[in-house]
């Protein structure tokens, strides 16, 4: 029996944005210093985003106590859990709540539903719970669903609306999207908005974030961008390390010294091209993943602290840094997460942004307030894996699996056509053993192999892990065939 591996070559798109946070329909899912003319979102400390898809994570009110311990000035969860809410107030934490995905077409259509939903989610807590953003829809334009994209703008509206009507004027309303609507980053000055949502979406956009004097607000990942070019790109100038690095964007004559500015203020230029020239700037997520898959290069402890260190340094800093298209201006910045949450799907990054434990322990040391001088963090080990790992890599049934479970995981990597499954019918070459963790192997592998380029992960949420192990030799040695 011969199983399919993958074999890791330097091959790298330069453009665009990692799938590993895309939605991905061939995955087995299924499922400081304040000013008094500063706003009050962006007083205080660095956000941190707080998820909860794990089943090892605090209760809400240890998680209250951890945030306040690591002196988070914000937070932002991804719903309006009354739980949560209530926890926060009396807190001097910011809180910037969410709109799920499937409720803004009702809101969009009818105004009621808006009232009740600011009745529940903001009135029901405020101002005792300091809620002040709202984020519509969470990665919006990332999702292949034209109706939700009409539908995005008018529920935002709606939603702003409802808040004025009770004299609510200091909360703002925004939608978190993601490098995709831009064409490119390469050089900033380039950046345009793709021509399938410019119209459409984003001038529309555009108006109520001018109109309302609220936020663009991006999930930016100078990882992802790196990790696909990482023979192009420097480390170094992804990690903010070394400020005489620089990329001189002969379009607009600027100067850039780390990889987020160029990320930045490519999305500036793409609304400059528009004809907004004063929309500001918010990140509702950016981090580096603390682990990751075999083949994730330079998912790591060791970048994950240096980068999210130097990033509360950069955004914290007195006087306001900005970015060189936008210079001294204050970024408002939520560090994504909290917490590494382990029943994430996709690839193994997924499940390793936390800077906490389960335990509240710090994974890494970060002091959120930017005043800790990186000397002063003790020393870590170098990491091995900063280059892409160039063997050859399996994808096979995990440990700790349960294998009287297997069959779903099974059935659906076989059920993907091109021909996955095709040499575990019977009188094939790998019908034997009959065994549901020998053909789960084959199908994980042969599954893999083929769908990869596509996005596919070695995960089957949970089932599956990659191995650097040919596991038809540990048959052979066995003699299972």
């Amino acid at each position: 029996m011969q199983f399919p591996s993958f074999h890791l070559e330097d091959k790298v798109n330069f453009e665009g944005r990692s799938n590993d946070r895309a939605p991905i329909k061939a995955t087995y899912m299924r499922q400081k210093k304040g000013s008094g003319s500063r706003d009050a979102l962006v007083l205080g400390n660095i956000g941190i985003n707080y998820g909860q898809l794990g089943n090892n994570l605090p209760s809400p009110y240890q998680t209250i106590e951890f945030l306040k311990s690591v002196n988070a000035g914000q937070v932002k969860i991804y719903d309006a859990s009354p739980e949560v809410l209530k926890l926060l107030s009396g807190t001097r934490l910011r809180v910037s709540i969410m709109v799920t995905n499937g409720l803004i077409s009702g809101i969009a259509s009818n105004q009621t539903m808006s009232d009740q939903w600011v009745r529940e989610n903001v009135l029901a807590y405020y101002p005792n719970t300091r809620i002040r953003t709202i984020l519509v829809g969470n990665e919006v334009l990332s999702y292949d669903d034209q109706q939700m994209w009409a539908d995005l703008v008018p529920a935002m509206q709606k939603i702003k609306k409802s808040l004025v009507s009770h004299n609510i004027h200091n909360v703002k309303v925004g939608t978190p999207l993601t490098m995709d609507v831009v064409e490119s980053i390469f050089p900033p000055s380039s950046g345009k908005f793709k021509d399938d949502i410019s119209d459409k979406v984003m001038i529309p956009l555009l108006k109520f974030l001018n109109g309302s004097k609220s936020y663009f607000f991006l999930d930016v990942y100078p990882y992802f961008t790196w990790s696909e070019n990482p023979t192009n790109i420097s480390l170094d100038f992804a990690l903010f390390k070394d400020a005489n690095q620089t990329y001189n964007d002969t379009g607009s004559g600027l100067i850039y010294t780390n990889l987020l500015d160029q990320m930045l203020d490519s999305v500036v230029f793409a609304m400059q091209k528009l004809g907004f020239e004063n929309i500001r700037i918010g990140i509702s997520e950016t981090g580096w993943p603390n682990g990751g898959d075999m083949d994730q290069t330079g998912a790591n402890v060791y970048n994950a602290a240096i980068y999210n260190r130097n990033l509360v340094r950069k955004m914290t800093a007195s006087p306001e840094i900005g970015t060189p298209a936008r210079p001294g201006i204050v970024i408002p910045t939520f560090i994504f997460s909290l917490y590494d949450e382990n029943q994430k799907s996709g690839p193994g990054t997924e499940r390793h942004w936390g800077i906490l434990n389960p335990n509240g322990n710090q994974i890494y040391e970060l002091d959120l307030t930017g005043v800790r001088p990186e000397n002063d963090y003790p020393q870590m080990q170098e990491p091995s894996n900063n280059k892409p790992y160039k063997g050859k890599l399996w994808c096979v049934v995990a440990s700790s699996v349960d294998t009287m479970e297997l069959g779903l995981a099974l059935d659906f990597a076989c059920s993907q056509g091109n021909g996955t499954c095709d040499e575990l019918a019977p009188e094939k070459a790998c019908y034997q053993p009959v065994s549901e963790v020998a053909h789960a192997n084959y199908a994980f592998s042969s599954y893999w192999a083929k769908f990869r380029d596509a996005g596919a992960s070695c995960y089957f949420n949970g089932f599956a892990v990659q191995t650097t192990s040919d596991p038809s030799k540990f048959l052979l040695n066995h003699h299972l065939v």
